[in-house]
């Protein structure tokens, strides 16, 4: 499925939902059903500074295409982290790097956040988008 698919997916998913509280209910509800990470993940390699919540994201690149795990002390935080790293995984990074995460704002997502969650969205992107450039440029440069 490409980004676009699933951008679209995501929107209907969440425009379904009409009342705003009920939404970030639901996507704190899906962070929450996401495992943990494993306590060896939890280190500073790995976490996303700027963030007041503890938060880490684990990317990994194989078969051509960027995966992504996260896990927070913060339930809000590790839902919208959970909804970007599954969104953004099993893409390409040529894909992943022409779309930001800015169509959440359609659904209301990014509007209703703190301003210290939307900089932790923020950084959740730059993080993805930074992986994804240096896969790009590793793949570019192989033989």
């Amino acid at each position: 499925m490409t980004l676009a698919e699933k951008q679209q997916e995501l929107l209907t998913q969440l425009s379904r939902i009409k009342d705003a509280q009920e939404r970030f209910a639901h996507v704190v509800d899906c962070g929450r059903q996401r495992p943990s990470l494993a306590e060896s993940c939890k280190t500073d390699e790995f976490r996303v500074e700027g963030c007041l919540a503890r938060l880490w994201l684990v990317p990994t690149f194989k078969g051509g295409k960027c995966h992504f795990q996260t896990d927070s002390d913060s339930a809000i935080m590790k839902g919208i982290a959970v909804m970007l790293c599954e969104f953004y995984s099993n893409q390409t990074p040529e894909e992943i790097v022409t779309m930001d995460p800015s169509f959440l704002s359609q659904v209301g997502i990014t509007q209703h956040l703190t301003p210290n969650r939307r900089n932790g969205l923020a950084r959740i992107w730059e993080k993805i988008r930074d992986f994804a450039q240096s896969c790009r440029r590793q793949s570019s440069s192989a033989p």
